[in-house]
């Protein structure tokens, strides 16, 4: 799965590169659950740049729970500049077990002297908790967060109805310490694991916000996610927001174009969309295509191919919304119908996750997700580092440039 990767406070992601967000993995989170970037599916499809609530992450679908059978953690495999050699990372968490020391921590630093920008480690709960992104619930408060390049953790969005926006908690607060544990400096996957446990346990944040400091006592709760939702707007469009790309996701997006108005013009929103599970996304391409290559993607040299599904409507008129927080699975969409002459992509460049991550198990349990290859469009461009470039520009004002655009091809009003 490619991952992706906007995830709720507790989840961390990390930001916007233009924003300052370096952190070196994507998280999909939504307080308390995480999805990441670039992971992979039994199916061999993996997850792309995830997006999901803090506490949960933007990482890849837990690669599909265990991730595909691939060469054992201790095979040799050709491996580009700025990987991790997998071989090394399992060698260095060997070792520290074998010395009783944190295989985590050994393997971590291997993968943070590799130069993997991606690259990360996980221990076993966290990455567990993946999943539970990727299926749309997890256990948290309910807010996203990314990592500013001083180190500082500042709350993205909180989700409506949750525990931390029922405390008040706004976008744009800084988090200083969670239960008495300063934050500050902390990798995502660190603050992940403060937001987390079990619901209804309390959970003591101390934030700062415009200058005062204030405290806040929220408790742990089952959240879920509504990864697609559709609205309706005058003219017979149809709005299909898709928050992320989770399970059920892409099959959610094909049901929503068969039961929009016909003749009516579509908007595919993928606006902050930080990823998910490739098939996912896979599907929903398909619902704009009639088969066909969806993108191509190599891991450790070896070429590979995804395709739609047959029986897509070919016909309805297209906008993709896009925007700097369009990642991973949702930049590989946009990709695919932007070169397949689908879409017209409105908005401003996304992000530029187009790596492809593959978990390897560590003898103590915990899991090193490391970049194997990348992933291209089906004219052959690179989604990573440069992001996609949309066919029309829009910083504001994005919905109403795009009716522009379906009005133009006789939608709407």
């Amino acid at each position: 799965m490619l991952r992706l990767p906007r995830i709720p406070a507790s989840c961390l992601r990390p930001r916007d590169l233009s924003r300052g967000a370096v952190l070196t993995l994507v998280f999909l989170a939504a307080v308390g659950a995480g999805a990441c970037t670039g992971s992979w599916d039994p199916g061999g499809a993996g997850s792309a740049g995830s997006a999901g609530p803090a506490g949960s992450a933007g990482a890849s679908a837990l690669l599909a729970r265990k991730g595909p059978s691939a060469p054992g953690p201790y095979a040799r495999a050709p491996r580009e500049a700025g990987t991790a050699d997998r071989e090394a990372v399992a060698r260095a968490a060997a070792e520290a077990v074998a010395e009783g020391k944190s295989a985590k921590s050994a393997a971590q630093e291997v993968v943070s002297r590799s130069g993997d920008r991606w690259g990360t480690v996980y221990d076993h709960s966290e990455y567990e908790a993946f999943a539970d992104d990727l299926d749309g619930h997890w256990t948290g408060v309910g807010l996203w967060a990314g990592r500013l390049r001083d180190g500082r953790i500042e709350i993205d969005r909180v989700q409506p109805g949750g525990p931390a926006a029922r405390a008040g908690l706004r976008a744009g607060d800084r988090l200083l310490s969670i239960d008495g544990q300063g934050v500050t400096g902390l990798r995502v996957t660190e603050v992940v694991a403060l937001l987390r446990g079990a619901a209804g346990t309390p959970v003591v944040l101390n934030l700062t916000r415009g200058g005062t400091d204030l405290t806040e006592t929220v408790r742990r709760e089952e959240l879920r996610s509504d990864p697609v939702t559709v609205r309706e707007l005058p003219g017979g469009i149809t709005v299909i927001k898709v928050a992320s790309f989770t399970k059920g996701s892409g099959e959610r997006v094909r049901s929503a174009v068969r039961a929009a108005p016909p003749g009516g013009g579509v908007m595919l929103d993928l606006r902050g969309n930080t990823g998910g599970l490739v098939a996912e996304a896979v599907t929903a391409a398909s619902a704009f295509l009639d088969g066909g290559l969806v993108a191509t993607y190599d891991v450790r040299g070896a070429q590979r191919a995804l395709y739609a599904a047959p029986g897509g409507d070919t016909a309805r008129p297209l906008v993709a919304l896009i925007d700097g927080g369009t990642m991973s699975a949702a930049e590989l969409v946009t990709g695919a119908l932007q070169d397949r002459g689908r879409a017209v992509a409105v908005g401003t460049r996304t992000f530029g996750k187009g790596s492809v991550q593959m978990p390897t198990e560590l003898p103590d349990g915990s899991v090193a997700e490391l970049t194997v290859g990348t992933y291209r469009t089906p004219a052959g461009r690179s989604l990573d580092g440069g992001g996609i470039t949309p066919d029309l520009a829009a910083a504001d004002g994005v919905e109403e440039r795009a009716r522009t655009v379906l009005s133009g091809i006789g939608v709407g009003p």
